[in-house]
């Protein structure tokens, strides 16, 4: 054992630890775990936990299903929501049999393409800007859901449940070692915002899928449901999941030029182009659900078409400029994921995207300034701007025949992921709405 792993075993026997939970994700970001006896521990670091791959959502084909999981120390943290039974978490690595990574494992997809930055002298850093509502407790599911609350963007409501609510999750998740930068309402009754510090990308995918677990825990604690549905309104803001993205080299901003505009260097600009020449490619990663489209393209400041800009809030990618000469805080912003994606994959092929643009010398296209949905299709073409995929059906078609997506997410996590959208959307289209119900029964022969 290494010296962190020898350093876990210390705290677990002396914070009495009586549950020690190991966290993965499956290949649709659903978050799975299995709890342990302390007195197993040891033996996870060493040789890892069997559990049968088979029953995971694309983890592996039933006659190869023996996989294994082996804690990452470096995730170990307490959860402070159920002090009685005295609970810790750690993230795991999936394992094949004979001990070698598996290619199907999401946070092993990314592990790879943060190995390729490395490797190119670089360290990826992502701060992400998290969208969810809060919805009144469910008792039909046919019936649109209510909202917690009808307050809007930056609302203090006293006595509101939402703000308490906001302070209860920042403070279990810097209880956990997560930092917290903002928390706000959003603009939607009911919509929050929670807005991590930038950390590495890893940290960063293992950062959001807890919050998604912190927030669930604690709303069914309050009695409320809490969703990171993309669409859950038709004239509500969607939820999106907001990335301001950046590439180190050692201790310097590789995005930062002094003389650059908004002070941008060219890498910065080469991995901006690269997200925008694959943004369409990479959507049904970006964007894995039937209902990620309906935000794309419902309004409310969710990106429709590919094309960058400084203060142009309709651009699918912008370039901030918070602290002009500060040279840490040079970053792109990546406005198109939303927050039901794995974030594991969609990290991934984020990265590629940009890395692809900064390996192969893109040119980064003309900013935009205008707003783009209010030009006119004819314009936009002119200009060069391209949508992004209307479906989810479009975005699957435009990944299967994406080489930096297959290569990304590697065989097995690419061939299932298309099935696994391929069903959902057959499935979507075989609904009939209640929108439909009343269209065609309200017309007059």
């Amino acid at each position: 054992m290494n010296q962190m792993q020898e350093e876990v075993l210390s705290r677990v026997a002396a914070n009495n630890i009586r549950f020690l939970t190991l966290w993965f994700a499956d290949v649709s970001g659903v978050l799975k775990g299995v709890s342990i006896d302390p007195g197993e521990l040891e033996d996870a670091f060493t040789e890892g936990i069997g559990f049968d791959g088979s029953s995971i959502e694309g983890m592996t084909r039933i006659y190869e299903s023996d996989m294994l999981l082996r804690p990452d120390a470096s995730t170990f943290q307490m959860l402070p929501w159920d002090e009685e039974h005295r609970m810790a978490r750690m993230f795991c690595d999936v394992l094949g049999p004979d001990g070698e990574p598996a290619y199907s494992d999401p946070r092993g997809v990314l592990e790879r393409q943060i190995k390729r930055a490395e490797e190119l002298g670089f360290t990826f850093r992502v701060h992400p800007e998290i969208e969810f509502y809060l919805l009144r407790a469910v008792t039909d599911l046919k019936s649109e859901p209510e909202p917690l609350d009808r307050a809007g963007y930056f609302d203090h409501v006293s006595g509101g449940m939402a703000h308490g609510f906001r302070r209860k999750v920042v403070s279990t998740l810097e209880d956990m070692g997560i930092n917290v930068e903002f928390s706000h309402h959003e603009g939607g009754p009911g919509q929050n915002e929670i807005d991590l510090r930038a950390v590495d990308a890893l940290s960063a995918a293992d950062n959001m899928m807890t919050l998604r677990t912190v927030i669930n825990e604690l709303a069914n604690q309050e009695g409320v449901v809490s969703t990171f549905m993309p669409k859950p309104f038709r004239d509500e803001p969607g939820s999106g999941m907001h990335l301001h993205l950046s590439l180190f080299e050692g201790e310097e901003n590789a995005f930062y030029s002094p003389s650059g505009q908004y002070q941008l260097s060219l890498t910065g600009r080469r991995f901006m182009a690269g997200i925008l020449r694959h943004a369409r490619e990479i959507a049904a990663v970006t964007n894995q659900h039937v209902n990620s489209y309906k935000r794309l393209w419902g309004g409310g400041e969710a990106p429709s078409y590919v094309c960058w800009g400084h203060n142009n809030r309709s651009a699918l990618v912008r370039v901030p400029l918070y602290k002009p000469g500060k040279s840490s805080s040079s970053r792109i912003e990546f406005r198109g994921m939303d927050s039901a994606a794995n974030p594991y994959l969609a990290l991934a092929v984020v990265l590629a995207a940009g890395l692809r643009g900064v390996t192969e010398k893109y040119e980064l296209p003309d900013e935009t300034e205008d707003d783009v949905w209010m030009l006119s299709d004819g314009e936009r073409q002119a200009m060069g701007i391209e949508a992004l995929p209307r479906s989810l059906s479009e975005a699957v078609h435009l990944m299967a025949n994406s080489d930096l997506v297959a290569d990304t997410l590697g065989e097995e996590v690419f061939e299932y992921f298309q099935r696994n959208k391929r069903a959902e959307w057959t499935e979507y289209r075989r609904q009939i709405t209640a929108w439909e119900y009343e269209y065609f029964l309200n017309i007059t022969n």
